[in-house]
């Protein structure tokens, strides 16, 4: 098919991608923003989120059994309605390719009270799916809070005001470290991180706030962070460097309001905690908040 995205990902759950990167060289998740300027309030926004601890610092998100997890599906996978339940007038109404055993964040268990995100990335249509506070119907259907669709191919962003499937309007699958581009040894593209208060703002690449908090001390969503270049990476083991060096690279993106400073990944078993766990010795003070584009707050 000529749709289908080259190099041509594995089929599965978290599958590899085998080098493909989504959305374009120039997509705001693919930009390196090593050499870009420091915002002013930077330290402002950083002693916001430190208030809150004694000693703050990075913490992986993700391992060996947790995580948000993805499926890769082909042309085969038939299409399945979603009938959306918070946010309709702000979803791209479906159908979507997502299968009856779609792999859900925190399992389709009902003790799951959480976000529930399901990401399917078809290889065929070249396109993103993905789902908020998603259930699976007895008649192979889903209900969802929200869902958002992105080609793949595109720089693809949410019409203004818009949420996604998550808080900021931005696609969850492209910030998320996964086990493949770290066995390759390089991440080339930003992370998603969360923190705990946020203000009511945006900033491009995001297109929605999830805040009542209007201080300006407070990162809106969107807003970029990355590990200063000057910080040590000595001691850390091969996985945890190449992530560290993303961090210095490409930054993360601010995508949703929860524990402050937590870095989103994608569950693999050969992922290893005890390293993962070493990106914990990052603090706040060695990070640093890239200059801010447009400020919207309505």
């Amino acid at each position: 098919m000529k749709q289908r995205l080259m190099p041509y990902p594995k089929l599965g759950d978290n599958a590899p991608l085998q080098g493909f990167r989504p959305f374009p060289p120039q997509d705001p998740w693919n930009t390196q923003i090593d050499r870009a300027p420091v915002d002013p309030n930077s330290k402002n926004f950083l002693e916001a989120v430190l208030a809150r601890h004694s000693k703050a610092h990075l913490h992986p998100d993700f391992g060996a059994d947790w995580g948000i997890p993805y499926v890769v599906v082909g042309q085969e996978t038939s299409l399945s309605p979603i009938r959306f339940t918070d946010y309709g007038d702000e979803s791209d109404p479906g159908p979507y390719p997502v299968p009856r055993n779609a792999p859900i964040e925190g399992g389709n268990i009902a003790s799951n009270d959480g976000d529930r995100h399901v990401i399917v990335v078809d290889r065929d249509r070249a396109k993103l799916y993905e789902l908020s506070r998603a259930f699976p119907e007895g008649n192979g259907s889903w209900k969802a809070g929200s869902g958002a669709i992105f080609d793949l191919r595109t720089n693809t962003q949410r019409p203004a005001g818009w949420t996604s499937a998550d808080a900021a309007g931005l696609p969850i699958f492209p910030g998320l470290v996964r086990y493949d581009e770290v066995m390759a040894g390089e991440i080339q593209h930003a992370i998603r991180f969360t923190i705990k208060r946020s203000r009511r703002a945006y900033v491009p690449p995001a297109s929605h706030f999830a805040s009542k908090l209007t201080d300006d001390y407070l990162m809106p969503m969107g807003a970029r962070v990355r590990l200063k270049g000057s910080v040590s990476l000595e001691g850390l083991g091969p996985q945890a460097r190449v992530i560290a060096k993303a961090l210095q690279t490409y930054g993360m993106i601010l995508a949703d309001n929860g524990s402050d400073f937590f870095v989103s990944g994608a569950p693999h078993s050969k992922w290893d905690d005890s390293d993962l766990n070493r990106l914990k010795r990052f603090l706040l003070s060695d990070f640093e908040v890239v200059k801010l584009g447009p400020l919207t707050t309505k």
